[in-house]
């Protein structure tokens, strides 16, 4: 009987190639580009349901609480969450999370995967990592090969022994080699041989057999990442790796620390639709092009545009292409990208220019995301700054103070229990009250749904590290913003 799949889901990476909507602050996989479900949502109910364990999650401190809100939005829980000091590419990421499956379940069978990709059908992937289960129960070292359907140069490849089935039939075989990311022509010349499939970063293998690829091809990362683990921390439910080991080890992709090292690796080849969002280009080929080849998202408007993606993330918006040939348009509230579709893959420079330059949204959006809920500017001036706060049901900020700020809260949606140094309120909509500056406060939610207020802050300084922190239910320290 096949052993139970354990889906581990790598969500740290910054997505800079879909800026303005993906930025290091909330990067792509949490927002919801190709459906109603965030790619990261999508990506833990692609690997749910019968033969599956519950996914264990590998992200960065961050976004450790968005990782947990959005899993229980789609009705799952998490076996685990391991925290990386600091991003050090795939390859420790899937150990700290092998050695942490070991521990709990030896020689389990572990299916690792970008939390960021796009796969329509889910039941066929379901399908293909079942039928590649046996192979890894064996010892092989399984990854997933995509049938190619243009000549991309974006991606790695993977050279089969043997040319796949016509109906493309997920039967493992030896996987001949790895192909680096190829020239157009080398590219066309593997599109038409019929034995080449893209590289989609998909694995599948027992906990056992990745440890002894590594004690074989990457000796030191090995002892660097399972000192990380034997000294992690247990903080609220999350596995934090410890720090000083982690920041001794090298940066590296699985692929260079031991897949194309191992002799033990096969390929099984997936038909599917498989996408991963790797630039706007992309989103506008998995979106669906009508007839002249556009596709709007939002209030946009396409008048006489050909080949066009037109993007607009804010009802408050409406963006309208008037005559475009080949032009991406993404405008979010404070940021707006046009492009030609030809540079699509070179956003990640204008995101370069701009971070030199010192611009705030290169990297961070207007809505700012907390374990609690998440905050937005409305408005803000010399002296003054006016936001919009939502608290999630049962959630609280922490107690704290402010040196250099008072503040003035306006309930307009649910309500809020406040405390204002010994004074506990109950603070209903269109009901306000004022936070003298230096008063110890703290904002509850008491409620079953989001509970909304308007903050209306006045002092000398307005930044988020004004804060003295008392009390705080998510084991943040002094400084840290909400």
């Amino acid at each position: 009987m096949t052993q139970p799949i354990h889906p581990v889901l790598l969500c740290g990476g910054s997505g800079t190639r879909l800026w303005p909507l993906s930025r290091k602050s909330y990067p792509k996989q949490f927002a919801p580009i190709t459906g109603a479900e965030s790619l990261f949502q999508a990506s833990a109910l692609r690997l749910s349901g019968p033969g599956f364990a519950a996914p264990l999650v590998v992200t960065g401190g961050d976004f450790r609480f968005i990782v947990t809100e959005q899993l229980a939005a789609v009705e799952l829980a998490p076996s685990a969450v391991l925290i990386e000091p600091a991003a050090r590419n795939t390859a420790p990421a899937i150990l700290a999370a092998a050695l942490a499956l070991e521990a709990q379940a030896p020689g389990a069978l572990m299916l690792v995967a970008p939390s960021d990709h796009v796969i329509p059908d889910p039941a066929r992937f379901r399908e293909a990592a079942q039928a590649a289960a046996p192979a890894a129960q064996e010892g092989r070292i399984v990854t997933f090969g995509i049938r190619p359907d243009r000549a991309e140069t974006g991606y790695g490849w993977l050279e089969l022994t043997d040319a796949p089935g016509k109906d493309f039939a997920p039967v493992p075989q030896p996987l001949k080699r790895f192909v680096e990311k190829p020239d157009t022509a080398s590219a066309q010349a593997m599109l038409e041989g019929g034995r080449h499939l893209w590289n989609a970063g998909i694995f599948l293998f027992t906990t056992d057999a990745l440890i002894a690829a590594f004690e074989a091809h990457a000796p030191e990362m090995l002892a660097q990442v399972r000192a990380a683990h034997e000294s992690a921390e247990h903080d609220l439910g999350f596995t934090r790796l410890a720090s000083e080991p982690w920041a001794e080890i090298e940066e590296n992709s699985i692929d260079y620390a031991v897949m194309e090292k191992a002799a033990n690796l096969a390929v099984v080849p997936y038909g599917g639709v498989w996408s991963d969002l790797g630039g706007w280009e992309a989103v506008w080929r998995e979106s669906g092009p009508d007839a002249d080849g556009v596709v709007t998202h939002g209030p946009a408007t396409a008048i006489e545009c050909e080949n066009a993606l037109l993007r607009a993330e804010d009802e408050s918006q409406q963006l309208v292409g008037l005559g475009l040939r080949d032009i991406v348009a993404v405008a979010m509230p404070d940021a707006v990208l046009v492009a030609h579709k030809d540079r699509a893959q070179d956003v990640k420079l204008a995101v370069q220019r701009l971070k030199a330059d010192g611009v705030v949204q290169a990297e961070t959006l207007p809505r700012d995301y907390r374990p609690w809920g998440w905050f937005e500017c409305l408005a803000l001036g010399p002296r003054f700054q006016v936001k919009r706060i939502v608290v999630h049901p049962g959630a609280s900020l922490s107690l704290q103070s402010h040196h250099h700020r008072a503040e003035h809260w306006i309930v307009v949606q649910g309500t809020a229990k406040v405390t204002v140094d010994n004074e506990v309120t109950l603070v209903t909509e269109n009901q306000s009250v004022f936070i003298p500056l230096g008063s110890v406060h703290r904002m509850e939610n008491p409620g079953k749904l989001d509970m909304v207020l308007i903050e209306v802050q006045t002092g000398s300084y307005l930044g988020e590290d004004d804060i003295t922190r008392y009390e705080d239910v998510y084991a943040r320290g002094q400084g840290a913003k909400g």
